[in-house]
Protein backbone atom coordinates (compact mmCIF):
# COMPACT_ATOMS: atom_id res chain seq x y z
CA UNK A 1 0.00 0.00 0.00
CA UNK A 2 1.64 3.24 -1.17
CA UNK A 3 1.49 6.60 1.00
CA UNK A 4 0.38 8.67 -1.98
CA UNK A 5 -2.73 6.42 -2.00
CA UNK A 6 -3.46 8.25 1.39
CA UNK A 7 -4.33 11.59 -0.11
CA UNK A 8 -6.99 12.85 2.05
CA UNK A 9 -9.07 16.49 2.25
CA UNK A 10 -10.11 17.96 5.70
CA UNK A 11 -13.63 15.88 5.56
CA UNK A 12 -11.92 12.90 4.96
CA UNK A 13 -9.37 13.67 7.42
CA UNK A 14 -12.15 13.87 10.14
CA UNK A 15 -13.91 10.87 9.06
CA UNK A 16 -10.69 8.35 9.16
CA UNK A 17 -10.37 10.28 13.01
CA UNK A 18 -14.03 9.65 14.11
CA UNK A 19 -14.14 7.62 17.00
CA UNK A 20 -17.88 7.66 17.75
CA UNK A 21 -20.61 4.22 17.67
CA UNK A 22 -21.95 5.56 14.64
CA UNK A 23 -20.18 8.32 12.19
CA UNK A 24 -22.43 9.40 9.29
CA UNK A 25 -20.06 10.64 6.22
CA UNK A 26 -22.04 12.67 3.22
CA UNK A 27 -24.29 15.40 2.57
CA UNK A 28 -23.48 16.00 -1.05
CA UNK A 29 -22.80 14.08 -3.79
CA UNK A 30 -19.01 13.98 -4.69
CA UNK A 31 -17.20 14.20 -1.74
CA UNK A 32 -14.44 11.18 -1.84
CA UNK A 33 -16.96 9.19 0.58
CA UNK A 34 -16.75 5.75 -1.29
CA UNK A 35 -13.19 5.52 -1.68
CA UNK A 36 -12.53 6.62 2.04
CA UNK A 37 -15.14 3.17 2.91
CA UNK A 38 -12.81 1.47 0.55
CA UNK A 39 -9.34 2.98 2.15
CA UNK A 40 -10.54 2.57 5.85
CA UNK A 41 -11.78 -0.59 5.79
CA UNK A 42 -8.78 -1.73 4.10
CA UNK A 43 -6.43 -0.24 6.76
CA UNK A 44 -8.46 -1.36 9.42
CA UNK A 45 -8.42 -4.99 8.45
CA UNK A 46 -4.60 -4.71 7.64
CA UNK A 47 -3.57 -3.46 11.29
CA UNK A 48 -5.84 -5.35 13.35
CA UNK A 49 -6.08 -9.38 13.44
CA UNK A 50 -8.95 -11.24 13.75
CA UNK A 51 -11.85 -8.35 13.11
CA UNK A 52 -14.49 -8.75 11.32
CA UNK A 53 -16.09 -5.59 8.59
CA UNK A 54 -19.06 -5.88 6.53
CA UNK A 55 -19.42 -3.52 3.28
CA UNK A 56 -22.65 -3.09 3.00
CA UNK A 57 -24.88 -1.23 -0.45
CA UNK A 58 -28.37 -1.51 -1.89
CA UNK A 59 -27.05 -3.80 -4.95
CA UNK A 60 -24.38 -6.84 -5.47
CA UNK A 61 -23.64 -4.91 -8.55
CA UNK A 62 -23.02 -1.13 -6.74
CA UNK A 63 -20.62 -3.84 -4.61
CA UNK A 64 -18.82 -5.03 -7.21
CA UNK A 65 -18.16 -1.53 -9.52
CA UNK A 66 -17.40 0.05 -6.80
CA UNK A 67 -15.45 -1.91 -3.89
CA UNK A 68 -14.85 -5.62 -4.97
CA UNK A 69 -13.47 -4.48 -8.48
CA UNK A 70 -11.27 -1.51 -7.00
CA UNK A 71 -10.04 -3.52 -3.94
CA UNK A 72 -9.21 -6.81 -5.91
CA UNK A 73 -6.73 -4.53 -7.51
CA UNK A 74 -5.61 -2.50 -4.62
CA UNK A 75 -5.23 -5.89 -2.25
CA UNK A 76 -4.02 -8.31 -5.02
CA UNK A 77 -0.78 -8.71 -3.00
CA UNK A 78 -1.99 -8.15 0.63
CA UNK A 79 -5.49 -10.59 0.88
CA UNK A 80 -6.77 -13.33 -0.65
CA UNK A 81 -10.18 -12.69 -2.73
CA UNK A 82 -13.03 -15.70 -1.74
CA UNK A 83 -15.67 -15.64 -4.76
CA UNK A 84 -18.14 -17.85 -2.88
CA UNK A 85 -18.18 -16.45 0.35
CA UNK A 86 -17.83 -12.70 -1.01
CA UNK A 87 -14.92 -11.66 1.15
CA UNK A 88 -11.09 -10.61 1.12
CA UNK A 89 -9.32 -12.70 3.58
CA UNK A 90 -5.88 -11.18 5.31
CA UNK A 91 -3.22 -13.32 6.51
CA UNK A 92 -3.90 -11.86 10.43
CA UNK A 93 -6.77 -13.68 10.25
CA UNK A 94 -9.38 -10.26 9.42
CA UNK A 95 -11.67 -10.17 6.67
CA UNK A 96 -13.66 -7.58 4.37
CA UNK A 97 -17.12 -9.19 3.31
CA UNK A 98 -19.70 -7.33 1.34
CA UNK A 99 -23.66 -7.65 1.56
CA UNK A 100 -26.61 -6.12 0.07
CA UNK A 101 -30.30 -5.62 0.85
CA UNK A 102 -32.06 -4.74 -2.33
CA UNK A 103 -35.24 -5.87 -0.90
CA UNK A 104 -35.81 -4.95 2.39
CA UNK A 105 -36.25 -8.59 3.82
CA UNK A 106 -32.49 -9.39 2.72
CA UNK A 107 -31.21 -7.90 6.17
CA UNK A 108 -33.06 -10.99 7.95
CA UNK A 109 -29.74 -12.73 6.22
CA UNK A 110 -27.89 -11.11 8.90
CA UNK A 111 -29.69 -11.73 11.83
CA UNK A 112 -27.64 -13.57 15.14
CA UNK A 113 -24.73 -12.59 13.26
CA UNK A 114 -21.35 -10.47 14.64
CA UNK A 115 -19.26 -7.74 13.19
CA UNK A 116 -16.83 -5.35 14.21
CA UNK A 117 -17.07 -2.82 12.11
CA UNK A 118 -19.86 -2.26 9.53
CA UNK A 119 -19.36 0.16 6.41
CA UNK A 120 -23.13 1.20 4.95
CA UNK A 121 -22.13 2.76 1.76
CA UNK A 122 -24.91 5.08 0.47
CA UNK A 123 -27.17 4.80 3.50
CA UNK A 124 -30.34 6.69 2.71
CA UNK A 125 -30.91 4.09 -0.34
CA UNK A 126 -31.79 1.49 3.08
CA UNK A 127 -34.83 1.50 5.22
CA UNK A 128 -34.70 2.28 9.36
CA UNK A 129 -35.45 -1.36 9.59
CA UNK A 130 -32.66 -2.60 8.02
CA UNK A 131 -30.32 -0.30 9.85
CA UNK A 132 -31.62 -1.21 13.15
CA UNK A 133 -30.59 -5.29 12.09
CA UNK A 134 -27.13 -4.24 11.34
CA UNK A 135 -27.18 -2.37 14.83
CA UNK A 136 -27.87 -5.58 16.07
CA UNK A 137 -25.23 -6.99 14.34
CA UNK A 138 -22.46 -4.83 16.08
CA UNK A 139 -21.21 -6.93 18.55
CA UNK A 140 -18.41 -9.47 19.47
CA UNK A 141 -16.13 -11.09 22.19
CA UNK A 142 -12.83 -9.13 21.62
CA UNK A 143 -12.13 -5.67 22.99
CA UNK A 144 -12.02 -4.26 19.65
CA UNK A 145 -14.68 -1.09 19.38
CA UNK A 146 -17.43 -1.40 17.67
CA UNK A 147 -18.59 1.06 14.71
CA UNK A 148 -20.60 1.83 12.25
CA UNK A 149 -19.21 3.96 9.32
CA UNK A 150 -22.89 5.32 7.34
CA UNK A 151 -22.16 7.53 4.08
CA UNK A 152 -25.08 8.95 2.96
CA UNK A 153 -26.98 11.79 0.02
CA UNK A 154 -30.10 13.27 1.29
CA UNK A 155 -32.86 11.64 -0.70
CA UNK A 156 -33.88 8.22 -0.53
CA UNK A 157 -36.19 5.84 0.73
CA UNK A 158 -33.69 6.22 4.25
CA UNK A 159 -33.69 10.35 3.92
CA UNK A 160 -35.97 10.35 7.08
CA UNK A 161 -33.98 8.27 9.66
CA UNK A 162 -30.51 9.57 8.47
CA UNK A 163 -32.01 13.28 8.57
CA UNK A 164 -33.32 12.35 11.99
CA UNK A 165 -30.25 10.77 13.61
CA UNK A 166 -27.40 12.70 11.81
CA UNK A 167 -28.58 16.10 10.73
CA UNK A 168 -31.33 17.01 13.25
CA UNK A 169 -30.07 14.93 16.00
CA UNK A 170 -33.38 13.43 17.58
CA UNK A 171 -33.01 10.98 19.54
CA UNK A 172 -35.75 7.95 20.17
CA UNK A 173 -35.96 5.49 23.03
CA UNK A 174 -32.59 3.92 24.23
CA UNK A 175 -30.81 6.19 21.34
CA UNK A 176 -28.12 8.54 22.33
CA UNK A 177 -26.56 11.81 21.19
CA UNK A 178 -23.01 10.58 22.72
CA UNK A 179 -22.85 7.92 20.10
CA UNK A 180 -23.78 9.74 16.57
CA UNK A 181 -21.37 11.78 14.65
CA UNK A 182 -22.25 13.51 11.50
CA UNK A 183 -19.42 14.87 8.82
CA UNK A 184 -21.05 17.00 6.07
CA UNK A 185 -19.02 16.79 2.85
CA UNK A 186 -19.38 18.30 -0.55
CA UNK A 187 -17.74 18.42 -3.92
CA UNK A 188 -15.87 21.03 -2.99
CA UNK A 189 -14.13 19.12 -0.68
CA UNK A 190 -12.70 17.07 -2.62
CA UNK A 191 -10.03 19.01 -5.33
CA UNK A 192 -8.93 15.69 -6.75
CA UNK A 193 -12.22 15.35 -8.17
CA UNK A 194 -12.48 19.29 -9.15
CA UNK A 195 -9.00 18.35 -10.34
CA UNK A 196 -10.13 15.37 -12.53
CA UNK A 197 -12.95 16.09 -13.51
CA UNK A 198 -14.04 20.60 -13.19
CA UNK A 199 -17.12 20.07 -14.92
CA UNK A 200 -18.80 18.29 -12.75
CA UNK A 201 -19.98 20.48 -10.60
CA UNK A 202 -21.00 22.95 -13.73
CA UNK A 203 -23.39 19.44 -14.26
CA UNK A 204 -24.69 19.61 -10.67
CA UNK A 205 -25.01 23.43 -10.85
CA UNK A 206 -27.91 22.85 -13.89
CA UNK A 207 -30.03 20.71 -12.27
CA UNK A 208 -33.37 20.82 -11.28
CA UNK A 209 -34.06 22.90 -7.64
CA UNK A 210 -34.72 19.97 -5.66
CA UNK A 211 -31.67 17.73 -7.01
CA UNK A 212 -29.44 20.89 -7.16
CA UNK A 213 -30.05 21.26 -3.59
CA UNK A 214 -29.47 17.99 -2.45
CA UNK A 215 -26.80 17.03 -4.63
CA UNK A 216 -24.79 20.15 -4.43
CA UNK A 217 -25.62 21.85 -1.47
CA UNK A 218 -25.88 18.84 0.45
CA UNK A 219 -29.61 20.16 1.67
CA UNK A 220 -31.52 17.70 3.78
CA UNK A 221 -34.50 19.68 4.08
CA UNK A 222 -35.35 19.06 0.30
CA UNK A 223 -35.98 15.32 -0.15
CA UNK A 224 -36.39 14.92 -4.28
CA UNK A 225 -38.50 12.03 -4.45
CA UNK A 226 -40.41 12.29 -1.41
CA UNK A 227 -44.24 11.40 -2.02
CA UNK A 228 -45.35 13.54 1.10
CA UNK A 229 -43.36 16.51 1.00
CA UNK A 230 -46.15 17.99 3.27
CA UNK A 231 -44.64 16.10 6.15
CA UNK A 232 -43.30 18.05 9.21
CA UNK A 233 -43.75 15.67 12.82
CA UNK A 234 -43.54 19.02 14.56
CA UNK A 235 -47.16 19.88 13.26
CA UNK A 236 -48.14 16.06 12.23
CA UNK A 237 -47.24 14.32 15.51
CA UNK A 238 -49.63 15.87 18.78
CA UNK A 239 -49.64 15.08 22.31
CA UNK A 240 -52.22 12.93 23.00
CA UNK A 241 -55.44 14.21 24.68
CA UNK A 242 -59.09 12.02 25.21
CA UNK A 243 -61.17 12.79 22.46
CA UNK A 244 -64.88 13.83 23.68
CA UNK A 245 -67.22 11.53 23.38
CA UNK A 246 -69.42 13.34 21.05
CA UNK A 247 -66.68 13.10 18.07
CA UNK A 248 -67.41 11.06 15.08
CA UNK A 249 -65.11 8.19 15.30
CA UNK A 250 -63.69 5.77 12.23
CA UNK A 251 -61.39 2.78 11.64
CA UNK A 252 -59.79 2.81 8.56
CA UNK A 253 -58.07 -0.83 7.39
CA UNK A 254 -55.64 -1.74 4.81
CA UNK A 255 -55.50 -6.23 5.42
CA UNK A 256 -53.90 -8.55 3.45
CA UNK A 257 -52.62 -12.50 4.99
CA UNK A 258 -49.10 -10.68 5.44
CA UNK A 259 -49.65 -7.45 7.00
CA UNK A 260 -52.85 -5.50 8.94
CA UNK A 261 -53.03 -1.56 9.28
CA UNK A 262 -55.74 -0.46 11.07
CA UNK A 263 -56.49 2.79 12.47
CA UNK A 264 -58.85 4.55 14.68
CA UNK A 265 -59.27 8.11 13.66
CA UNK A 266 -61.60 10.71 15.78
CA UNK A 267 -63.00 13.76 13.85
CA UNK A 268 -63.85 16.80 15.37
CA UNK A 269 -66.58 19.71 14.85
CA UNK A 270 -63.94 21.54 12.64
CA UNK A 271 -63.07 18.64 10.20
CA UNK A 272 -59.60 18.60 12.07
CA UNK A 273 -58.82 14.32 11.95
CA UNK A 274 -56.78 12.64 15.38
CA UNK A 275 -55.52 9.56 14.15
CA UNK A 276 -55.41 7.84 18.28
CA UNK A 277 -54.72 4.34 17.70
CA UNK A 278 -52.92 1.69 15.83
CA UNK A 279 -52.92 -1.87 15.06
CA UNK A 280 -50.03 -3.15 12.72
CA UNK A 281 -48.94 -6.55 12.96
CA UNK A 282 -47.12 -8.90 10.49
CA UNK A 283 -45.08 -10.93 8.22
CA UNK A 284 -43.34 -7.68 6.67
CA UNK A 285 -42.30 -6.83 10.12
CA UNK A 286 -39.52 -9.90 10.15
CA UNK A 287 -38.74 -13.19 9.88
CA UNK A 288 -40.36 -14.38 13.61
CA UNK A 289 -43.59 -12.07 12.39
CA UNK A 290 -46.83 -13.74 11.32
CA UNK A 291 -49.63 -12.37 9.42
CA UNK A 292 -52.93 -12.99 10.67
CA UNK A 293 -56.08 -14.78 9.86
CA UNK A 294 -59.16 -13.09 9.13
CA UNK A 295 -60.76 -13.88 12.39
CA UNK A 296 -57.62 -12.70 14.25
CA UNK A 297 -57.45 -9.39 12.10
CA UNK A 298 -61.13 -9.05 13.05
CA UNK A 299 -60.21 -9.43 16.88
CA UNK A 300 -57.02 -7.36 16.71
CA UNK A 301 -59.57 -4.36 15.28
CA UNK A 302 -62.16 -4.86 17.88
CA UNK A 303 -59.35 -4.79 20.70
CA UNK A 304 -57.90 -1.40 19.24
CA UNK A 305 -61.65 0.43 19.33
CA UNK A 306 -62.18 -1.03 22.75
CA UNK A 307 -65.28 1.12 24.31
CA UNK A 308 -65.22 3.98 21.78
CA UNK A 309 -68.23 3.72 19.48
CA UNK A 310 -67.86 3.71 15.95
CA UNK A 311 -69.35 5.37 13.22
CA UNK A 312 -67.86 3.37 10.18
CA UNK A 313 -65.14 0.75 9.74
CA UNK A 314 -63.41 1.94 6.00
CA UNK A 315 -62.17 -1.36 4.51
CA UNK A 316 -61.21 -1.43 0.34
CA UNK A 317 -63.34 -3.01 -1.95
CA UNK A 318 -61.11 -6.29 -2.30
CA UNK A 319 -61.95 -7.64 0.96
CA UNK A 320 -65.59 -8.20 -0.94
CA UNK A 321 -64.29 -10.37 -2.84
CA UNK A 322 -65.37 -14.29 -2.22
CA UNK A 323 -62.72 -16.63 -1.95
CA UNK A 324 -62.65 -19.83 -4.31
CA UNK A 325 -62.30 -22.50 -1.54
CA UNK A 326 -64.67 -20.98 0.79
CA UNK A 327 -67.38 -19.04 -1.28
CA UNK A 328 -66.85 -16.26 1.51
CA UNK A 329 -65.27 -13.15 1.83
CA UNK A 330 -63.00 -11.05 4.25
CA UNK A 331 -66.10 -8.70 4.85
CA UNK A 332 -68.15 -11.73 5.44
CA UNK A 333 -65.77 -13.17 8.35
CA UNK A 334 -65.76 -9.48 9.60
CA UNK A 335 -69.54 -9.70 9.70
CA UNK A 336 -69.80 -12.62 11.60
CA UNK A 337 -67.49 -10.56 14.11
CA UNK A 338 -69.45 -7.58 15.06
CA UNK A 339 -67.69 -5.63 12.12
CA UNK A 340 -69.73 -4.25 9.40
CA UNK A 341 -67.11 -3.13 6.59
CA UNK A 342 -68.08 0.05 4.87
CA UNK A 343 -66.69 0.16 1.30
CA UNK A 344 -64.11 2.79 0.31
CA UNK A 345 -62.72 3.49 -2.72
CA UNK A 346 -60.11 1.99 -4.34
CA UNK A 347 -58.49 5.20 -6.87
CA UNK A 348 -55.42 5.07 -6.17
CA UNK A 349 -54.60 8.67 -7.07
CA UNK A 350 -57.74 10.26 -5.88
CA UNK A 351 -56.95 9.32 -2.84
CA UNK A 352 -53.04 10.24 -2.62
CA UNK A 353 -54.66 13.84 -3.83
CA UNK A 354 -57.07 13.47 -0.85
CA UNK A 355 -54.38 12.69 1.44
CA UNK A 356 -52.18 15.44 0.41
CA UNK A 357 -54.80 17.72 1.22
CA UNK A 358 -55.43 16.02 4.52
CA UNK A 359 -51.50 16.83 5.02
CA UNK A 360 -51.10 20.17 4.07
CA UNK A 361 -50.19 22.86 6.60
CA UNK A 362 -51.84 25.88 6.48
CA UNK A 363 -52.13 28.40 9.46
CA UNK A 364 -55.46 28.56 11.69
CA UNK A 365 -57.04 31.63 13.09
CA UNK A 366 -54.42 31.72 15.63
CA UNK A 367 -51.70 31.81 13.83
CA UNK A 368 -50.58 28.33 14.37
CA UNK A 369 -49.16 25.91 11.62
CA UNK A 370 -51.27 22.92 11.69
CA UNK A 371 -52.78 20.58 9.53
CA UNK A 372 -55.75 18.30 8.85
CA UNK A 373 -54.74 14.77 9.81
CA UNK A 374 -52.61 14.46 13.12
CA UNK A 375 -51.25 11.94 14.39
CA UNK A 376 -50.91 10.48 18.40
CA UNK A 377 -47.25 9.51 18.95
CA UNK A 378 -48.73 6.15 19.89
CA UNK A 379 -49.18 5.32 16.03
CA UNK A 380 -45.68 4.84 15.25
CA UNK A 381 -45.39 2.80 12.23
CA UNK A 382 -47.29 5.52 10.70
CA UNK A 383 -45.21 8.39 12.17
CA UNK A 384 -42.14 5.96 10.94
CA UNK A 385 -43.40 4.72 7.20
CA UNK A 386 -45.49 8.27 5.52
CA UNK A 387 -42.16 10.41 5.44
CA UNK A 388 -40.06 7.39 4.44
CA UNK A 389 -42.20 6.93 1.35
CA UNK A 390 -41.29 7.70 -2.31
CA UNK A 391 -42.86 8.32 -5.72
CA UNK A 392 -42.76 5.21 -8.39
CA UNK A 393 -40.57 5.78 -10.78
CA UNK A 394 -42.99 4.52 -13.50
CA UNK A 395 -46.40 5.84 -12.66
CA UNK A 396 -46.00 9.45 -12.01
CA UNK A 397 -48.07 10.57 -8.91
CA UNK A 398 -48.42 6.96 -7.31
CA UNK A 399 -46.62 5.97 -4.59
CA UNK A 400 -43.16 3.39 -5.02
CA UNK A 401 -45.05 -0.03 -3.88
CA UNK A 402 -41.20 -1.03 -2.89
CA UNK A 403 -40.39 -1.46 0.25
CA UNK A 404 -43.55 -3.02 0.50
CA UNK A 405 -43.80 -2.48 4.31
CA UNK A 406 -43.94 0.88 4.10
CA UNK A 407 -46.97 0.95 2.28
CA UNK A 408 -49.55 -0.58 4.69
CA UNK A 409 -50.26 2.13 6.92
CA UNK A 410 -50.25 5.20 4.29
CA UNK A 411 -52.87 2.48 2.27
CA UNK A 412 -55.12 2.25 5.03
CA UNK A 413 -55.34 6.04 6.07
CA UNK A 414 -55.50 6.65 2.14
CA UNK A 415 -59.24 5.12 2.56
CA UNK A 416 -60.35 6.97 5.15
CA UNK A 417 -59.08 10.28 3.75
CA UNK A 418 -60.48 9.51 -0.08
CA UNK A 419 -63.84 8.60 2.01
CA UNK A 420 -64.50 12.01 3.22
CA UNK A 421 -63.35 14.04 0.62
CA UNK A 422 -66.22 12.65 -1.52
CA UNK A 423 -68.46 13.25 1.46
CA UNK A 424 -69.56 10.02 2.05
CA UNK A 425 -70.00 10.55 5.60
CA UNK A 426 -73.05 12.92 5.00
CA UNK A 427 -75.05 10.45 3.47
CA UNK A 428 -74.83 8.40 7.29
CA UNK A 429 -78.06 8.68 8.62
CA UNK A 430 -78.58 11.13 12.14
CA UNK A 431 -78.89 8.91 14.87
CA UNK A 432 -81.33 9.29 17.41
CA UNK A 433 -80.07 8.71 21.11
CA UNK A 434 -81.07 9.29 24.79
CA UNK A 435 -78.92 11.88 25.81
CA UNK A 436 -77.28 11.43 28.86
CA UNK A 437 -76.17 14.00 31.88
CA UNK A 438 -72.54 14.04 30.40
CA UNK A 439 -73.84 14.28 26.83
CA UNK A 440 -75.63 17.09 27.97
CA UNK A 441 -72.99 18.84 29.81
CA UNK A 442 -70.55 18.59 26.38
CA UNK A 443 -73.07 20.51 24.91
CA UNK A 444 -73.51 23.27 27.28
CA UNK A 445 -70.10 23.58 27.34
CA UNK A 446 -69.78 23.66 23.54
CA UNK A 447 -68.88 26.12 21.41
CA UNK A 448 -71.50 27.15 18.69
CA UNK A 449 -69.85 25.34 16.07
CA UNK A 450 -69.66 22.12 18.23
CA UNK A 451 -73.20 22.62 19.66
CA UNK A 452 -74.15 22.54 15.55
CA UNK A 453 -71.98 19.05 14.93
CA UNK A 454 -73.93 17.78 17.87
CA UNK A 455 -77.25 18.60 16.78
CA UNK A 456 -76.57 17.57 13.00
CA UNK A 457 -75.07 14.19 14.30
CA UNK A 458 -77.59 13.27 16.87
CA UNK A 459 -80.76 14.98 16.63
CA UNK A 460 -81.66 17.80 18.98
CA UNK A 461 -80.45 16.90 23.23
CA UNK A 462 -83.21 15.87 25.02
CA UNK A 463 -84.55 17.60 28.09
Amino acid sequence: MQTKVLRLNERQKLFFMARRRFIGYGGARGGGKTWSVRMKAMLLASRYAGIKILIVRRSFQELRDNHILPLQMELRDIARWKEQEKRFIFPNGSYIRFGYCSAERDVLQYQGQEFDIIFIDEATQLTEFQFQTFKGCLRGANDFPKRMYLTCNPGGVGHAWVKRLFVDRRYQGDERADDYEFIQAKVMDNPVLMEKDPEYIHMLESLPYELREAWLNGSWDVFAGQYFSEWDRDVHVVAPFEPPAWWRRYVTIDYGLDMLAAYLIAVDEHDMAYVIREVYQGRDLGENARGLIVSEAAQAVLDMVGGDKVTAYLAPPDLWAARQETGRSVADIFAEHGIALTKTSNDRLDGWMAMHERLRVFEDERGLRVAKLRIFPLCANLIRTLPQLRYDDKRVNDVAQEPHELTHAADAIRGFCVYWVRAAHIQEAPARMQWTRDMLEDYRRASPAGKRFLEQRWGPPGR
